[in-house]
């Protein structure tokens, strides 16, 4: 038995409701996640995360393995018994971060070989140990290693990271396997295959019938144009079977989200939310809202007169503008909460939409209030 279950479709889209089950809670879909990479999320605390509403959050294996280290993850169990954070939490493989890390490492078919960011100490991430990881950490979700690839790379490069990204599957469910009842999590294969619709299909397909409960589609938002993700997302989404969640890395602006959400997407994560806010920047209907701009300095207007986050509940635009200008710790923790509230309600008004059979309605209306078309 799966730990999905649709519970209901849209009438004119592939946007859907569901239920992933996992071991700290039932996670209704579509869920966006806030990115806690260190085992929190930037500035917030985790009883308001709780109070917003949201039942999974991500981590990232690479920066977790690195610090606090596993020893100090043995030692208190998990990380959510570390942190503090009694609901659900997804973890990157650390695929990516190693992606990005170009000079620092060497893909190999046993492995990655890189140096770290923080002393340039040498590490190697083999499949296995990446599973071997997060179960230490305790992952409710694990994310199986992969080769994440740029855009406009060759046929040939695209296919050999894609064979190199199949073989890593395979040893992670071994891997899985082997560990029995100590694994407590679900393992999640990745579909690569760069902009290559054959490779692309033949990664979903051959991940789609390995034992995974759930799919991701990497190698998108990594650069490409915004028609390239549209195509290749709705492309690649047709290949995955409905039975089990669909979570595509790294989205979080609106958009992009209701890109994912019309093509039957559901998990979606980004530090898009808390990175902006910590610059000054707010979500609205009506777009992102710079605060540092000086026609917000006599703004006796909440950020939102609808959303209930403590920020538009106490306190003024020109206030927030005041503490961007000074730089102020507050003004980050205020547009954290704000933002995260933001997101978490935006995608429960995408569920009602779905409810109501109009999710295209609801999408092109907000698109248009949103960039002001």
């Amino acid at each position: 038995m799966g730990i999905y279950k649709e519970v209901i479709r849209d009438k004119n889209t592939k946007a859907r409701i569901g239920v992933i089950s996992l071991r700290h809670s039932d996670v209704e879909t579509p869920a966006f996640m806030p990115v806690g990479t260190n085992g929190t999320v930037k500035g917030i605390y985790h009883d308001k995360l709780r109070e917003i509403g949201y039942r999974l959050i991500l981590a990232n294996t690479y920066h977790l393995y690195l610090r606090p280290g596993l020893e100090v993850l043995k030692s208190f169990g998990s990380l959510h018994k570390f942190s503090s954070w009694d609901r659900n939490i997804l973890t990157d493989s650390g695929g990516f971060q190693v992606f990005s890390l170009s000079g620092l490492r060497k893909i190999k078919e046993n492995g990655v070989y890189f140096k770290s960011h923080l002393d340039g100490s040498a590490h190697v991430f083999t499949p296995e140990r990446v599973v071997d990881i997060q179960s230490i950490i305790g992952s409710d979700i694990a994310m199986c290693l992969d080769v994440c690839t740029p855009p406009k790379i060759d046929y040939r490069a695209a296919k050999e990271a894609w064979e190199i990204t199949k073989n890593w599957a395979q040893r992670s469910i071994e891997e899985r396997n082997r560990l029995g009842e100590s694994f407590r999590g679900n393992l999640f294969g990745i579909v690569q295959g760069n902009f290559y619709k054959d490779l692309r299909r033949e990664s979903a397909e051959t991940l789609s019938e390995m034992d995974f409960p759930g799919i991701a589609i990497g190698g998108l938002s990594v650069g490409e144009t915004k028609q390239e993700f549209s195509d290749f997302l709705s492309y690649t989404s047709e290949f995955i079977p409905d039975d089990k969640p669909k979570y595509v890395m790294g989205i979080g602006s609106p958009d992009f989200i209701l890109e994912c959400v019309e093509n039957g997407i559901d998990l979606f994560d980004c530090v898009l939310p808390t990175r902006v806010a910590r610059n000054g920047a707010v979500f609205t209907d009506d777009g992102l809202i710079p605060l540092k701009k000086a026609e917000y300095a006599l703004d006796e207007s909440p950020i939102d007169p609808n959303c209930s986050c403590t920020c538009c509940r106490e306190y003024t635009r020109a206030y927030m503008h005041h503490l961007v200008k000074c730089n102020e710790m507050l003004m980050g923790m205020l547009a954290t909460e704000h933002n995260l509230t933001y997101m978490y309600n935006f995608v429960e008004r995408i569920k009602e939409s779905i409810r109501k059979g109009a999710f295209r309605e609801f999408k092109d209306s907000y698109l248009k209030r949103f960039y002001h078309k």
